[in-house]
């Protein structure tokens, strides 16, 4: 059991869920003010943010168990399950924040645009890995999954959702550049994206994404519409200081700093924990994708060297984005803090991506082992050669 136990990676059980604990903490307490003038009790967030830890954790474990190779079989269903919940959030989904990007199924609420991003990680890292040798075949080895990827990113752009939309965008980009593609192809790719971005740019561009364009950029100016929320987090981040004004005593979290315990909860882990409590996420955030780049260059299938690369950069892309939308780098665009942010679709798919990633490292750990325990026979049975030729002083050769 310990031998089994040794096979897998710490850094990437430890880590993840000392982020997802940690963010539990910090959703109440950036959030019990919220509840409470909601009409809920102040536990409201938290106790909802629990269960969907307790159904990541069930995820992180049975993924990191389940061979990663088999998912090669599971593709067909699960694009399948993902255009069909897109689609039925496109038709029945609740709108929220002037995006129709929730679906109700009664007794829980999914966000299918989460799901969409690991989903599609999975799908092309399947092809192409298995069209290794139509790599350089634009009509059979790169044109196919990208049709499928600009039906995805269209439904979801049509919600609209443009944040996780850039996400995907920018993960598709890496493992299309990381599968081997031929630089001709990859400019080609890269002219016809442009295309497609400036095309789309007329429905894009919204009086509301205008406006929180400005407002990141220029918040001062408009202090009281469009650039009220990134001075509030302004206010948070500045007060925090290096230790923070301790857990729980945030001031902006009641009622100045909208959004608190979703896209701003850094701000309030700012204000609390200081630059210090910010340090340490950030590092435990690039720890993750660190070491999930690490595996992807050790792996030795393409297959699971794509898909840690491709979960790896989801979460990076992730925090770089809320990250830099909180501090003006970036404009609002509604990404939440991978582990900490509230939001019960992007928990879970987390906690399965990292399951994955772990099975994956794990993968690696069995064949570096499986390579030392080749050398030391091979050594040894040169060894027992070399011993019935070379004596010395009436003293065997030995290994």
């Amino acid at each position: 059991m310990l031998h089994r136990l040794r096979d897998y990676d710490f850094i990437l059980i430890i880590t993840p869920l000392l982020l997802a604990a940690f963010g539990v903490v910090m959703i109440y307490s950036a959030s019990m003010v919220t509840a409470v003038v909601e009409g809920h009790e102040s536990t409201y967030y938290l106790f909802r943010q629990l269960q969907w830890f307790s159904l990541g954790l069930v995820g992180f474990i049975f993924c990191s168990i389940f061979p990663y190779k088999y998912y090669h079989k599971l593709m067909k269903p699960i694009v399948l399950v993902i255009i069909g919940l897109l689609l039925a959030v496109l038709l029945f989904g609740d709108v929220r924040n002037n995006a129709r990007s929730w679906l109700s199924l009664g007794f829980i609420n999914l966000q299918p645009a989460e799901f969409a991003k690991l989903g599609l990680i999975m799908y092309l890292a399947s092809v192409y890995s298995k069209k290794q040798e139509y790599i350089n075949d634009f009509s059979k080895g790169v044109l196919p999954p990208l049709i499928l990827t600009c039906i995805i990113l269209g439904f979801i752009v049509m919600q609209p959702d443009i944040g996780t939309a850039s996400i995907i965008f920018i993960i598709v980009s890496t493992i299309i550049f990381s599968s081997g593609i031929r630089y001709k192809h990859l400019m080609l790719l890269t002219a016809v994206g442009v295309g497609i971005i400036l095309l789309a740019l007329p429905y894009m561009v919204t009086d509301e994404r205008i406006t929180r364009f400005t407002g990141a950029y220029q918040p001062f100016e408009t202090p009281d519409t469009d650039g009220y929320h990134l001075i509030q987090s302004y206010l948070a981040i500045g007060v925090g200081g290096l230790t923070g004004e301790g857990l729980g005593q945030s001031i902006q979290k009641l009622g100045y700093l909208m959004e608190a315990h979703t896209d701003f909860i850094m701000a309030i882990v700012a204000e609390e924990l200081g630059f210090i409590g910010v340090l340490i996420v950030i590092g435990m955030l690039a720890l993750i994708v660190l070491r999930g780049i690490f595996i992807s260059r050790k792996c030795r299938d393409s297959f699971g060297a794509l898909l840690a690369l491709g979960v790896s950069s989801m979460v990076g892309i992730q925090a770089f984005i809320n990250l830099g939308s909180i501090s003006g780098i970036l404009p609002i665009t509604g990404v939440t803090l991978p582990f900490i942010s509230y939001g019960g679709s992007s928990l879970l798919v987390l906690m399965i991506s990292m399951g994955i990633l772990n099975n994956i490292a794990k993968k690696v750990k069995q064949q570096e082992q499986q390579d030392v325990n080749h050398n030391q026979a091979h050594d040894h049975s040169t060894g027992k050669r070399n011993s019935s030729h070379f004596t010395g002083g009436g003293r065997k050769w030995q290994n």
